[in-house]
């Protein structure tokens, strides 16, 4: 089962958890198999229309999955997604 770490903002949502085995053949599937398992994690990740908000992305490895398929990239058994928040200031 692929795996999901989770950044610490969000963290409160997950039980507290670092990391998340989903089940998935590619991102998408992944994110929800996530999202159907933390509710609460849906409004702080995705739109309405359930894509991804700006802010988030997803890393497989080192590329991020925008500059790859997507939430299609394909994901491996073991292989590891990581959730980054962008954080701005003023």
């Amino acid at each position: 089962m692929p795996v999901l770490k989770i950044p610490s903002p969000m963290r409160p949502y997950t039980n507290n958890l670092s990391e998340v085995r989903v089940s998935g053949a590619n991102a998408g599937e992944a994110m929800e198999a996530l999202l159907s398992q933390f509710p609460a994690l849906r409004p702080h990740l995705t739109r309405e229309n359930g894509k991804l908000r700006a802010f988030v992305n997803l890393f497989l490895g080192q590329d991020n999955l925008r500059d790859l398929k997507g939430m299609q990239t394909p994901l491996g058994e073991d292989q590891e997604l990581r959730l980054v928040l962008s954080i701005a200031g003023g």
